[in-house]
């Protein structure tokens, strides 16, 4: 029994990474400007998209260079055409506004590259793996592709780690989350910072959509992985950078495991189909942690004096 328990958890923390993966947009752009950014899942979308169809008339690696061209132009086109009207605006506004960008990139995104779902090819073996063969009859199952997206996700934390903490820009795009008029009052560009930080979210997208693609198919379907980024912003807090990969560790293995432990309690106890755990967990989760500790398990606790 417990062989296939472990081999469910390895598969539900590799499945956490690309959760995290999503979830790290929304944590860059909401630690450097405040801004909850909806628009997150479908810049994901757009960013596979570019990647699968520029890669049907070229190399992996000029798409790859190309999509990050492209990015870079939407980060720029953002914060030109939204943003930089928007300038000291009460947060609900910029909320919407992203809401706009979200609808707005899906439908580009159509109109630009097609509906269909299209192949990403990494040239990662597909063919899962088995390990610990002594150690568990059979050994325990992984995949690959899961395996190589957590290789990348570590690094690509460990650079953003740098980058916010060490580099002169990092330490700029935190001053202006902390405060954007105190920001501005000692020479930091706020639409020059806002810039910044789209343009590294626009290439964690990229990441993100080349693995969750290569996954699943660059398809429309992909956005909806930001719905499942929202529980791991929740449990690891919308500021930290690790709260985003241990909420998704969390919310990877918890929804897996729930659904061999838990789903033959319901059928044995209440008689219900015990499926579908999957869908339902990480919401339930993050509504408890809502409840008991709503700034997450990295937030910063909030306190208000009057």
């Amino acid at each position: 029994m417990l062989g296939p328990i472990l081999e469910t958890l390895i598969g539900g923390l590799l499945t956490g990474v690309l959760y995290a993966l999503v979830a790290l947009g929304f944590v860059l752009i909401f630690k450097a400007s405040g801004v909850f950014n909806f628009a997150q899942g479908a810049m994901v979308l757009f960013a596979a998209l570019a990647v699968a169809r520029l890669s049907e008339v070229m190399p992996l690696a000029l798409a790859l260079v190309l999509a990050v061209v492209i990015m870079v132009a939407l980060a720029y086109a953002i914060e030109f055409l939204v943003l930089r009207r928007l300038v000291n605006q009460e947060g609900i506004i910029l909320f919407m506004s992203t809401l706009g960008i979200t609808y707005f990139l899906e439908g580009f995104g159509q109109t630009l590259w097609g509906s269909d779902i299209y192949k990403i090819s990494l040239g990662i073996p597909k063919t899962p793996m088995f390990i610990l063969k002594d150690w568990f009859p059979g050994g325990i199952l992984i995949d690959p592709e899961e395996l190589a997206a957590a290789v990348i996700c570590a690094s690509l934390v460990a650079v953003l780690a740098v980058f916010f903490q060490v580099t002169r820009v990092g330490r700029a795009l935190r001053a202006v989350a902390d405060d954007h008029q105190a920001a501005q009052s000692v020479g930091i560009p706020l639409n020059y910072i806002w810039l910044i930080v789209w343009t590294v979210s626009g290439i964690v997208a990229i990441v993100a959509g080349v693995i969750w693609g290569s996954k699943l198919g660059a398809q429309f379907s992909i956005s909806l992985v930001a719905l499942k980024a929202l529980p791991v912003l929740v449990l690891g807090g919308l500021t930290s950078i690790p709260g985003a990969i241990v909420g998704g560790l969390i919310i990877g293995a918890g929804e897996k495991l729930a659904e061999i432990l838990l789903g033959p309690v319901l059928i044995r106890w209440f008689d219900l189909a015990g499926g579908g755990i999957e869908n339902w967990f990480a919401y339930v989760l993050a509504l408890v942690f809502l409840l008991f500790r709503p700034q997450g398990l990295f937030g910063e606790r909030i306190i208000e004096r009057i």
